[in-house]
């Protein structure tokens, strides 16, 4: 969802989307819509997926509407019958009040200003909207490896900044959501054959965490956003 002279999702959209295909790529994307489904209540039809790639997690989970800056990607997200723009997640376009969901998966790391995108999928929610953030934490074994990755030029993640769960909750509280639910998947590192592994909370070294938000409603309820930060100053403490 970057900005950048030459998307490298455009230039290997079709190699992103052949890995999905590949004995790895189908055994973490098995476990990674587990993961997402575990924690996914979809309240309301109406569902948007920023930065929807070629539109495999919005397929599979029954997502209609998807948006990404790549036009090779959602050429093939389209095929894939998702209903598609182009646009970038910093200023989405749609409008206000729009959608009972969002949903964004492994999209939040490429993005360059994460602040304006997240005030964004607020914005086009409707009240008690749900956003379900895919992620790779920076501090897993994964987040780990896929910045060295980036550091030695990968045409994808050198274009990536990941963040830790704690990171992304405070970024997402201060936009107008709290903090809900979690789930955990990939939970060896990555020179172990993966397990087909789930845990319904946010699990330390877990290589892809969902966790789900709501759209606040009410000033009371900013108490709520508060209290998710004392938890977490806590939690960092410890």
């Amino acid at each position: 969802m970057r900005r950048r002279t030459k998307n490298p999702f455009d230039v290997l959209a079709v190699r992103y989307d052949q890995w999905f295909d590949s004995t790895e790529g189908t055994n973490i994307f098995a476990m990674e819509m587990a993961c997402l489904q575990k924690i996914m209540k979809k309240n309301g039809n109406r569902w948007l997926e920023v930065g929807v790639g070629t539109g495999r997690f919005s397929a599979a989970l029954g997502v209609a509407d998807g948006v990404d800056s790549s036009k090779a990607m959602i050429k093939i997200a389209a095929q894939r019958g998702i209903h598609i723009r182009c646009g970038y997640a910093e200023d989405l376009p749609y409008p206000d009040a729009f959608f009972d969901g969002v949903l964004m998966v492994t999209t939040l790391c490429f993005i360059r200003d994460p602040e304006s995108a997240l005030k964004e999928c607020a914005r086009v929610l409707k009240e008690n909207g749900s956003l379900v953030i895919g992620m790779v934490p920076s501090d897993s074994p994964w987040g780990k490896l896929y910045t060295r990755k980036g550091e030695n030029g990968h045409p994808f993640y050198s274009a990536a900044h990941f963040y830790t769960c704690h990171q992304v909750i405070m970024k997402v509280s201060i936009a107008g959501f709290i903090f809900e639910e979690a789930a955990s998947c990939l939970l060896t590192p990555p020179e172990v054959p993966a397990k087909f592994l789930l845990e319904y909370n946010m699990v330390e070294k877990a290589g892809f965490v969902a966790l789900r938000f709501r759209k606040i409603i009410s000033k009371s309820e900013n108490l709520s956003v508060k209290k998710n930060k004392t938890l977490l100053r806590r939690s960092n403490r410890g």
